[in-house]
């Protein structure tokens, strides 16, 4: 039990109540008439009600005592936090086509493939690391393209799946490669807007933002729909690109098997920066080049800086007020504060005024 903050100082009343003692303790006025001796009086035992003549008094204390305890409210606090999260709805759309094999990133200071660099730093976005503080509050979803787009992860606030899934990410195979850029595009936004209207109607979260996050190192080249369309109609559902070229410009080394081990071979590739930049644009977005991991990294940081989630706390706090509520005091209840001095006023009245009266 707690006093309430704003009436805890009247605590500071306490000692006034030992006032009630005053007119018990103070000096008695000489008698009227005086006898001439009382000494035969001395060895008579005195009555039960003589001795609890300190009675009046001590519950006079003690119904001041209780006043002054009720004005400082004595309560028990119950603090309660809501939190409202307006999030973001994250979809990484990612290449996974054969040109991710070229080996133009380097994780500490080892030549990686383009593919594992972007696992690393997208990991990091998610989960948190380096400058990142990850995106614990947002939806996070997964389609990966080549030829094909395919749904890998559904937008979840389930990150270890998310984490999990980029782990397994892998290049296509000869069969099924390709860079289909459009369909990828259009099957991200089809899954934002399901997830986002799915999480307004449930009231669980608010979206405040709807983001999918394209990173390809090539060109279109495969699939139905063309980058063009797609871009509209993210715009039409509020979905912003953000989009991203990976790859060194000119050459890039990529492995080949021979008789002798794996070699590398430079092999041309380009980027059509201008596609990206155009659908970037038209959603409100930006288009960002990576030549490197740290340039990856800073886009990424970049990325995470431009759409942040909105976290606000409510706290609540309820007071039972034990002044006027029963409470319970070493396992038994106990009437209110106010009421235990109400029976003890009447008690003193009740006494003071019968068997343990003072005539004056």
């Amino acid at each position: 039990m707690t006093f309430h903050p704003s009436s805890a100082w009247f605590l500071l009343l306490l000692p006034l109540a030992v006032l009630a003692w005053w007119s018990w303790l103070r000096p008695r006025e000489r008698a009227a008439l005086s006898f001439s001796s009382v000494r035969r009086f001395d060895h008579i035992p005195a009555s039960f009600w003589s001795r609890m003549r300190p009675l009046v008094p001590t519950l006079r204390t003690l119904v001041l005592a209780l006043v002054i305890l009720a004005i400082a409210r004595p309560v028990k606090s119950n603090e309660s936090t809501k939190t409202f999260v307006e999030g973001v709805a994250i979809e990484m759309v990612l290449d996974r086509s054969g040109s991710m094999r070229a080996h133009d990133f380097k994780i500490n200071g080892k030549d990686v493939e383009r593919l594992v660099a972007l696992r690393a730093v997208a990991e990091q976005f998610v989960e948190g690391g380096e400058d990142l503080g990850g995106r614990k509050n947002d939806l996070v979803g997964v389609v990966t393209f080549a030829g094909f787009a395919d749904a890998l992860v559904p937008l979840t606030l389930d990150h270890a799946v998310v984490l999990d899934a980029l782990g397994q990410l892998r290049t296509a195979q000869q069969d099924e490669d390709g860079t289909a850029i459009g369909d990828a595009i259009a099957l991200g936004v089809e899954k934002l807007k399901d997830a986002a209207d799915r999480a307004n109607a449930d009231g669980e979260m608010r979206i405040r933002s709807k983001v999918l996050l394209l990173l390809t190192d090539g060109e279109n080249n495969a699939g139905e729909l063309e980058p063009s369309d797609a871009a509209e109609l993210a715009a039409a559902c509020g979905v912003k690109i953000y989009s991203i070229g990976m790859g060194t410009k000119g050459l890039a080394p990529f492995p080949m098997e021979t008789p002798f081990g794996t070699q590398f071979v430079q092999q041309p590739v380009n980027i059509d920066e201008e596609l990206m930049t155009k659908l970037s644009e038209k959603t409100g977005g930006k288009y960002f080049r990576a030549t490197d991991t740290d340039s990856l990294l800073r886009i990424y940081e970049t990325i995470d800086q431009l759409e942040k989630s909105k976290v606000e706390e409510q706290k609540l706090v309820r007071y039972r007020d034990y002044a006027v509520e029963p409470f319970t005091f070493a396992g038994f209840s106990v009437p209110p504060v106010l009421a235990i001095a109400l029976i003890a006023l009447c008690a003193e009245l009740l006494l003071s005024s019968t068997r343990l009266r003072v005539l004056p």
